[in-house]
């Protein structure tokens, strides 16, 4: 293999095999790493592509939108004026800003600017108010950097009552879509602001975020700040076990090393389109800090990105427009592609798609490959991690099935555990046990304490809670997922929060809610309930009181069964995994019942695949099974056929 070297942020070498990635760990990952802060590291690759274009964006996704972009030279000031502007309002190293917005060029400036003056805290704006309340009371925020009032949008009432509400918040910066839209929509949205509500705490001070940075210089940093690696740059709210989303903290090395190691793996030079949201970590490190670092064109498709009007039904006349290379989504992204018709654009500059944080059926993968003539590689990361942990190696094997190699310099375990949960010794070659990762990018803990109980299988290796492998050849395969967020189209839902809201109806005795698998959203949240003695209520009623209580609409279960007793484990807990896979064998039932094919399924638990559907049929009928459900859904099926 070629010396690889990371000097300048591009690779002179090429990681194809573990044997690649063991011979690029023989110098130390601190040599390769030499801006071990996100803002230095962001500087020094403005400065190297100063001319190069950074962000393009666009407001809807017609394939004749007008485009705005950014140049290297220009983020690095912005990112530079936005650390001032927070700066100047008060926050320090250790202080928060929180960041209620969707996905705009200043959403990049505020996220890197805010961890250069403190700490960034984006927060998915689709939360309801009380969520997001709780995330920026517990950062403590002093800042709030929100939308001004938009068409189709309630992100600015949800602004004014989290300042009301949140008492550390002392300023209010205000984003305007203003720049992005023609002289009468601009005057439209100038006459929507001066007509909104304000905050009722008059303390507060409202600031326009452009003219905060217009204000400040754009060369230097005024609080002349050193960064160190272990300060506290980000935090990101994932889904969780208690109700409320967790709060992972990131050091900044964390992210340097991720950006970089990302740029190792990655060939370059990319353009790269970017529908997933920046509050989520994959955004932000994939389609934002990383992708700068190796000087790569991020394509901005609108604010809301895959969501935004006429971006799916455009994509493959957007992907000729830029020129785009790769991009990265969701199974249901890549299933929604496999279907949509190229009408003639020319999509030959496409060369990799990335697809992380669900499951990817084996069909899915199948019929995007053959709709756009490129490979998907699936990789494997998650918040505490900084995003990235695997990647199937774009200039090696695609290995189907298996979410790739281990980032260099980050180890992966596959673990024995005891009755405490923690490491007892490593798996064999091939043997399932739980995941841990150890490694520069391995976040210092989460923000509330009680949280970072039992995350740790040993010293520095974090448990994922993910089950899976190993192979001979260093491929990573994942058996099932013991952590118990339902994540529906990528969003994360905490099942807490599904069964704290069903808990308020004075018939109900005890709720879990679990996930179940869809063909279009991935997964969706069912519940489970039992009744209060002398309580007498059907699904129906269930279900229509949830959608008044559950305070997220993504939440709302897809499906309420009411049960004489929830399983329990030897312990007395309630046991999930014995309802997801009650969950699985619902759905099969129904896709063969629907389909008219006469067979029984039995869904359960196998020591090494997982959960397994055992089906019984005809002979004869074994291929339309297959197609219904192996095609469908990634659990693999073991057949019976009655003589």
């Amino acid at each position: 293999m070629p010396d690889t070297t990371v000097g300048g942020g591009t690779l002179s070498g090429e990681i194809r095999t573990q044997a690649d990635i063991d011979a690029f760990e023989r110098t130390p990952w601190e040599d390769k790493v030499p801006a071990q802060n996100t803002y230095e590291l962001l500087c020094r690759a403005c400065d190297r592509y100063a001319e190069r274009t950074a962000l393009r964006f666009v407001m809807n996704g017609e394939p004749d939108a007008q485009e705005f972009a950014v140049d290297y030279a220009t983020l690095k000031a912005r990112v530079t004026q936005a650390a001032n502007a927070f700066h100047r309002s008060g926050i320090a190293p250790g202080t928060a800003v929180s960041l209620l917005l969707p996905n705009l060029p200043q959403t990049h400036f505020a996220l890197l600017g805010a961890q250069a003056a403190g700490i960034a805290s984006p927060i998915n704006p689709m939360l309801e108010v009380d969520h997001i309340v709780a995330i920026v009371e517990e950062t403590g925020a002093r800042a709030l950097v929100a939308c001004a009032p938009m068409e189709d949008s309630t992100l600015w009432d949800k602004a004014v009552a989290v300042v009301d509400r949140c008492l550390a918040v002392q300023t209010l910066f205000v984003v305007s879509a203003r720049p992005y839209v023609g002289d009468d929509e601009r005057k439209r949205l100038e006459a929507a602001f001066q007509f909104a509500s304000r905050p009722a705490r008059v303390e507060v001070k409202v600031v326009s975020f452009e003219d905060a940075l217009a204000a400040e210089p754009s060369d230097m940093l005024v609080s002349k700040r050193r960064i160190l690696p272990g300060d506290i740059c980000s935090y990101f709210h994932t889904g969780g076990t208690t109700g409320l989303p967790k709060v992972a903290t990131h050091a900044h090395l964390n992210e340097a090393f991720v950006a970089v190691m990302l740029g190792v793996l990655t060939p370059s030079p990319n353009t790269i389109l970017c529908g997933l949201p920046l509050f989520h970590v994959n955004g932000a490190m994939v389609t934002g800090l990383a992708a700068f670092h190796s000087g790569w064109e991020v394509v901005m498709l609108t604010a809301a990105g895959y969501r935004g009007h006429g971006v799916m039904p455009n994509f493959w006349k957007l992907v000729e427009r830029f020129k785009a290379d790769s991009f990265s989504g969701v199974p249901t992204i890549y299933s929604a592609l496999a279907d949509l018709p190229r009408d003639g654009a020319d999509i030959s500059s496409l060369r990799f798609a990335f697809c992380g944080a669900a499951p990817l059926p084996a069909e899915v993968a199948r019929r995007f490959e053959a709709a756009a003539g490129i490979p998907l590689y699936e990789g494997y990361g998650m918040t505490e991690g900084a995003c990235v942990s695997a990647l199937n190696p774009p200039l090696g094997e695609r290995r189907l099935g298996s979410v790739g190699l281990r980032l260099p310099h980050q180890a992966i375990g596959v673990w024995r555990t005891g009755r405490a949960g923690l490491a007892t010794e490593p798996a064999a070659p091939g043997e399932t046990g739980v995941i841990g990762i150890h490694g520069p990018n391995v976040f210092p803990g989460y923000l509330r304490e009680h949280d970072n109980r039992d995350i740790w299988l040993k010293p520095g290796w974090l448990n994922t809670g993910d089950l899976g492998y190993l192979d001979k050849d260093g491929y990573l395969h994942l058996t099932g997922r013991a952590k118990e967020l339902i994540i529906r189209g990528g969003h994360n839902i905490d099942p807490a929060m599904i069964e704290e809201a069903l808990l308020q109806h004075p018939a109900v005795a005890m709720v879990a809610a679990v996930s179940q698998p869809d063909v279009h959203a991935g997964e969706l949240p069912v519940a489970y309930v039992t009744l209060k003695p002398g309580h007498l209520l059907t699904a129906d009623e269930l279900l229509a009181a949830a959608r008044t209580l559950v305070p997220e609409r993504a939440a709302v279960p897809a499906r309420i069964e009411v049960l004489q007793t929830l399983p329990l484990t030897p312990i007395g807990k309630v046991a999930r995994a014995e309802l997801r896979m009650r969950a699985v064998e619902e759905v099969f039932r129904e896709q063969l019942e629907q389909a008219g094919v006469p067979a029984s399924v039995r869904v359960g638990p196998d020591i090494r695949r997982g959960t397994v559907a055992f089906v019984q049929c005809a002979a004869a009928d074994a291929a339309r099974v297959r197609d219904l459900l192996a095609g469908r859904f990634p659990y693999p099926l073991d057949f019976t056929h009655p003589a």
